[in-house]
């Protein structure tokens, strides 16, 4: 099993719409055949906490069965259409891979 996660920080102008649509859009990627399993959130609004990170707009975790699955995904015609399409209304990206 592998545990992919990225994080999204959108640019200060992207409008509420567009923030819908994009958060729409990565719910989207995790149909992905790939995909074992996904789940798409904000920042909670947990007590703040200086080990907790909530500057991000948009987290994204998604189960691989193994490391060709992860493969498989990151070729993926359709994960590879979202990045062009989105790439630029996001200032950063943060990925963690876990094992």
């Amino acid at each position: 099993m592998l545990v992919h996660t990225v994080y999204f920080w959108l640019i200060p102008t992207v409008s509420a719409q567009e923030r819908s649509d994009f958060r729409h859009a990565v719910e989207e990627l995790g149909k992905l055949k790939s995909i074992e399993m996904a789940y798409v959130g904000a920042p909670a609004p947990t007590v703040k906490r200086p080990l907790i990170d909530d500057s991000y707009s948009v987290a994204l975790t998604v189960i691989f069965k193994d490391m060709a699955a992860h493969d498989v995904y990151q070729t993926d015609p359709d994960h590879l259409a979202f990045i062009a399409k989105w790439k630029a209304t996001w200032a950063k990206v943060q990925i963690y891979d876990a094992l």
